[in-house]
């Protein structure tokens, strides 16, 4: 700590100014006792009004009383200053009066023909009033001020220390900050017990002020009456005016001074300017000035009372409160979005900086290839306009909000490529045909302009190749040409919904409960205090949108749960209950226009199922044994039948009994991920059924 201490260099005075500072304090001690001329005393005078100035200005400027902390040694110089001048002035007076009005010097022959017009009387009681309200009025109350605030701030000391030695001891602050605060308490002790003997010398100087320019006043009388001849009556002109202009030339600065010091110990704990703890505060309640506006409107038209300044005054008051709060108002928006913009940096800047980032993995992310982000980079704002769209129609469709989709171009991958992560796993990639447009044929007619026959990325469709500059010859022929951004967000589209599962978190669960009704909140806290776990809850919820099963009816879902949760413990038979209550739904989503195209299940497959699946003496399911030859037949038997409605671009379901329907859609998924497998009983009523015939 030495060592540190050592090292600190102290603030050095500029060469020379300290050798200044002390020769001005001479000076002053010197025109106490040695005789000054005219001139020099106009000088000094001029300093002294211009000193005032200074101090006045930078008591109303600085942003908290303790950084005036100088003010009383300040006052010091400046009264003794007063006092010097004071006294040569006398000295003058007295012994060249009788020269005439500008014996002293031009300042205070001016100040006299200013205030007193030519009358030492309108001079003389100007002078009264000046020390009535700096005796009486400004300097007794700064006195007063200062004397409490002493003796508040001093009591203080104790428990501000404890606070001080409380914070440093919990490792709120260091001992540094300690160290600061502590230095800070002693200045501001300093401070407010400096002020209340310095307010002493406000009020020594009024009273100075006031004996000196009576003695000048009779002593210069009685000099000129019997010493230079003079008559009484002229003596009397000559030398009040001059003792009365002395006094207004030490008056004005003093009465400055006061003010400045009053305006010091008032400030109390407030900090900022003058101006801003006045008309800040005066104009933070718009509707005082609005009822000052009415009084003064109806002092405006009262008998007897002038209307212009009153009706200006209410005017001006009137104005105030209306644009005042509109004023704040966007003061308060500025700073607020100025402080989200500085948290959102800070956020940022620590989560850049944060080991814990490198851990965190967007949970759904589409990673460019270098040539297919340059193909795209005209199209970021359309791309993330439609990823957004994108967002709110499985919103809607699905139930739940999935997560922020993350744009991004990797240098990793190839550079017409592009890949599809969810949770930081690629689950899909594709090489994009960098300006081509894509045909879907779907194994039917294909354009006559030349192409590539390709497979479409997002359903497997056979599709066609074609550069983009046979578009509108494509348009003409009756195809719909798809574009790159198309490709890409179809794509992702249908990567996302086949992994709804995976997006649907724990917290969404609970975000989803916590917007329902107070009635289905209270549902679902007995369904998961009692039966279930929210845990067990939301493996419903997944395995229902495995199979693209929309969760936006909760509450249905709820009260099917509720139904069985308390006899049946298994997830997957409470799932295939819930399917059966929401029929209507499923099969709404599912049809066309009201008309549901089936295809069937054969009779022999079925059988095949049935003796697959085992049971207990209980006659529960205890497990699903198929043989193998005979699922791989029904793999090829199934892929030949389904794949043809497919090419058609038909939409259809597979339907087979209640009991196996689980476990024909764990087969047929590894087929065909997209086609709906139902179950008789979720054959809704009033849906029209189409048989586009059985898997046989």
């Amino acid at each position: 700590m030495a060592d540190v201490q050592s090292l600190v260099v102290p603030k050095v005075a500029p060469k020379g100014r300290d050798i200044g500072f002390a020769v001005g304090i001479i000076i002053i001690l010197a025109a106490l006792f040695l005789p000054i001329p005219p001139f020099l005393i106009d000088l000094g005078l001029a300093f002294s009004i211009s000193f005032s100035v200074l101090i006045l200005m930078v008591a109303l400027w600085i942003q908290k009383p303790l950084d005036f902390s100088s003010f009383p040694t300040i006052l010091l110089i400046a009264t003794m200053l007063r006092l010097s001048l004071n006294i040569a002035t006398t000295r003058v007076i007295l012994s060249h009066g009788n020269e005439g009005h500008e014996a002293a010097g031009h300042v205070i022959a001016g100040f006299a023909g200013l205030v007193m017009s030519g009358d030492f009387v309108i001079g003389l009681i100007v002078f009264l009033i000046l020390i009535v309200v700096n005796f009486i009025v400004i300097t007794k109350g700064a006195t007063r001020i200062a004397e409490v605030g002493a003796r508040f701030t001093l009591d203080a000391i104790p428990g501000k220390q404890m606070s001080i030695d409380a914070d440093l001891s919990a490792g709120m602050i260091d001992e540094g900050e300690a160290r600061r605060r502590r230095k800070e308490l002693e200045d501001e002790s300093s401070f407010f017990g400096a002020m209340d003997g310095a307010s002493k010398f406000v009020r020594g100087d009024a009273v100075a002020g006031l004996l000196i320019t009576a003695i000048n006043i009779f002593g210069g009388i009685i000099i000129g009456y019997f010493r230079h001849g003079m008559e009484i009556g002229e003596a009397a002109d000559v030398f009040v005016k001059l003792s009365v202009g002395d006094g207004l030339v030490s008056q004005i600065p003093a009465l400055i001074i006061s003010l400045a010091a009053g305006l010091l110990v008032s400030r109390g704990g407030q900090t900022g300017t003058t101006d801003k703890a006045v008309v800040d505060q005066l104009a933070g309640y718009p509707r005082a000035l609005g009822m000052s506006a009415g009084l003064v409107f109806v002092l405006a038209v009262m008998p007897g009372l002038p209307f212009f300044p009153f009706a200006t005054l209410g005017a001006v008051m009137a104005f105030a409160s209306w644009a005042i709060p509109r004023r704040l108002e966007a003061e308060n928006q500025a700073k607020r979005q100025v402080e989200e913009q500085k948290k959102a940096a800070e956020v940022k800047a620590d989560d850049k900086d944060s080991v814990k980032q490198a851990l965190k993995t967007p949970e759904i992310e589409l990673s460019l290839g270098k040539q297919v982000s340059t193909r795209l980079l005209g199209a970021h704002q359309e791309l993330a306009f439609r990823v957004g769209k994108m967002r709110k129609k499985f919103a809607s469709q699905y139930g739940f909000v999935v997560p922020e989709i993350k744009v991004a171009d990797e240098l990793g991958i190839a550079d017409k490529s592009y890949q599809i992560r969810i949770h930081g796993t690629t689950i899909a990639s594709n090489v994009l045909r960098v300006g081509e447009v894509l045909v879907i044929t779907g194994g039917g007619r294909k354009p006559s302009v030349p192409g590539d026959e390709v497979r479409e990325p997002a359903f497997g469709m056979p599709a066609v190749s074609v550069v983009e500059t046979f578009t509108e010859e494509l348009k003409r022929e009756g195809f719909h040409p798809i574009d790159n951004v198309s490709v890409v967000l179809t794509h992702l589209s249908e990567v996302i919904r086949n992994n709804l599962p995976q997006l649907l978190s724990y917290k969404d669960v609970k975000i989803l409960i916590d917007r329902l009704d107070p009635e289905y909140k209270k549902l679902a806290d007995e369904i998961c205090t009692t039966h279930m776990s929210y845990s067990g809850l939301q493996a419903v919820l997944k395995l229902l949108l495995a199979e693209r099963v929309s969760i936006r009816n909760l509450h249905l879902i709820l009260e099917a749960v509720a139904e069985l949760a308390p006899h049946v413990r298994k997830t997957e038979q409470i799932v295939e209950h819930v399917r059966v209550r929401m029929s209507q739904q499923i099969c709404g989503d599912l049809s066309d226009n009201g008309l549901l195209r089936v295809l069937r299940l054969g009779n022999k497959w079925d059988m095949v199922f049935h003796q697959a699946i085992k049971r207990d003496a209980k006659g529960e399911i205890v497990e699903f044994d198929i043989d193998p030859r005979l699922l791989e037949e029904f793999s090829e038997q199934a892929t030949k039948v389904v794949r043809e409605y497919l090419d058609r671009g038909v939409p259809f379901v597979l339907v087979t009994s209640p009991e196996t329907r689980s476990y024909v859609r764990m087969i047929v998924e590894r087929l065909f991920a997209t086609l709906p497998v139902l179950s008789h009983v979720e054959l809704a009523k009033g849906i029209e059924i189409k048989i586009l015939g059985t898997i046989s």
